[in-house]
């Protein structure tokens, strides 16, 4: 009877550990469903499909799932294991796989298994390259919607407008000539 009490109290630190991380999380499994919904017609077909699914009671599953599991896995892991997603892309270079995990991408060249890592700094709006060495090299920040400050091969930073002059111009800093006039 004793290992019996023993196992349910450890049962139920381990539950409430899971369940009570002090973290809301993103809850991106019910986003997932919701965006889903959000697409499927016009106001009043999205309407009924989410009466349908708090009916069925789809919502409450996937909320359910994203509380008790999902969260608390993005929580201790600091990635979420719904955004997360693999692509294959074939190039006349190779096949490459893109591993997305919420915070950047990871690009494998399939042939060799040498990989790049991108990664999105949030608080500073910055992509950055991860070096062989383990630092991260910024190459892009947001600056608003119309800006960016781009890296030029002297390592210097460039700003940049987000349109057609803008892309001419940073080309044209950076001695090349823009992808889409080639």
């Amino acid at each position: 009877m004793k290992k019996y009490k023993i196992a349910v109290a450890a049962i139920l630190l381990a539950g409430s550990s899971m369940a009570f991380t002090s973290c809301i999380g993103s809850f991106a499994l019910t986003n997932k469903v919701l965006a889903w919904n959000n697409q499927v017609g016009n106001k009043f077909v999205n309407e009924l499909v989410f009466v349908a699914f708090c009916i069925l009671p789809v919502y409450e599953v996937t909320s359910l799932a994203d509380l008790l599991v999902v969260n608390s896995i993005e929580f201790w892991s600091g990635t979420n294991p719904v955004t997360a997603s693999t692509q294959v892309i074939d190039t006349e270079n190779g096949r490459y796989l893109i591993d997305c995990d919420g915070k950047g991408y990871t690009i494998t060249l399939a042939s060799t298994g040498e990989k790049t890592r991108l990664e999105f700094i949030q608080d500073t709006q910055t992509w950055a390259l991860e070096t062989s060495e383990g630092e991260l090299m910024p190459f892009m920040t947001f600056v608003d919607d119309s800006h960016v400050k781009m890296v030029k091969p002297d390592g210097d930073f460039q700003l940049v407008d987000l349109n057609e002059q803008g892309l001419m111009a940073y080309s044209a800093a950076c001695g090349m000539a823009p992808m889409a006039m080639r």
